[in-house]
């Protein structure tokens, strides 16, 4: 019978050097580089946000309750107007995600630098950029003037600004895309509209669903601000409630916002499981 030889102590060391792999000075360098930058943008940030009053949140807190027991007591008096303007408010979301991805589909795929070349890739995307940077608010308050008070102007500040999110996220969403289908097709002789229509919409079209519900859900909570600078919706109830110092019936509205938002986050959570 063979005899069982223990491994000698040079033979431990030579495998516990083949298992565990040594971390390459680079990577290490890289995550303590990292972790002392927003270390410092911390420290530079502290002061211009006046973080220093931290305490206060602490020290006030009495403030705070006394301010948030006018909202205790919520009337539902004005139910079904209410939920009319929140009905109204979802509207405005669906309308505005809407044209947002009809218009965000095309700029995506322009967008996508292993689909586009530079010179095209780039003016587009600064483009997006500005849609992107400027908020619904400024839009709303731009719509408001060019076609009045009410709902239209809140469906084109979400349109506006959510063009260049959904450019953004669905261009991504193109980059990561496996290039052999795309290669395969083009091999055949096909433009580039067949290309992005036979090669790239199908590795996307999932990814994209779940990104435009997900977009959905924040433009209802954005529906909601609009309306406090006229664009329609439960928000111009909201504001008006608030302004007249009515809490009962601000905090009725509040429950039905939160409410309806859960609800739609509960259902759009459903559809995004469907669509992966």
């Amino acid at each position: 019978m063979n005899q069982y030889k223990p491994q000698t102590l040079n033979d431990t060391q030579k495998l516990d050097e083949m298992t565990i792999p040594k971390i390459p000075m680079r990577e290490t360098l890289t995550k303590w580089v990292s972790g002392i930058v927003i270390v410092l943008l911390l420290l530079w940030s502290w002061s211009p946000v006046e973080m220093r009053l931290w305490v206060s949140l602490f020290t006030d807190a009495s403030n705070m309750a006394e301010y948030a027991s006018g909202f205790l007591s919520p009337n539902f008096r004005d139910f079904d107007i209410f939920v009319e303007q929140m009905v109204v408010t979802v509207q405005i979301a669906i309308w505005g995600t809407f044209l947002a991805i009809i218009l965000g589909v095309p700029f995506a795929i322009l967008s996508s630098s292993n689909i586009f070349p530079a010179w095209i890739v780039q003016p587009v995307r600064r483009v997006m950029d500005a849609c992107r940077a400027i908020n619904e608010i400024v839009f709303a308050l731009l719509f408001v003037v060019a076609v009045g008070l009410g709902p239209f102007a809140g469906v084109m500040a979400i349109f506006v600004h959510n063009v260049g999110v959904i450019a953004k996220l669905f261009s991504e969403a193109v980059e990561a895309i496996d290039p052999r289908p795309v290669e395969g097709i083009r091999a055949t002789g096909a433009k580039k509209l067949q290309e992005v229509i036979f090669g790239v919409i199908p590795q996307v079209m999932a990814l994209w669903i779940s990104l435009a519900l997900y977009r959905f859900e924040t433009n209802v909570r954005s529906a909601t601000v609009l309306g406090m600078v006229g664009a329609g919706g439960i928000g111009q109830l909201l504001w008006e409630n608030i302004r007249s110092f009515a809490y009962a019936e601000t905090a009725a509205i509040m429950i039905i916002v939160v409410v309806s938002i859960t609800l739609i986050d509960m259902l759009s959570q459903r559809l995004r499981k469907w669509a992966l």
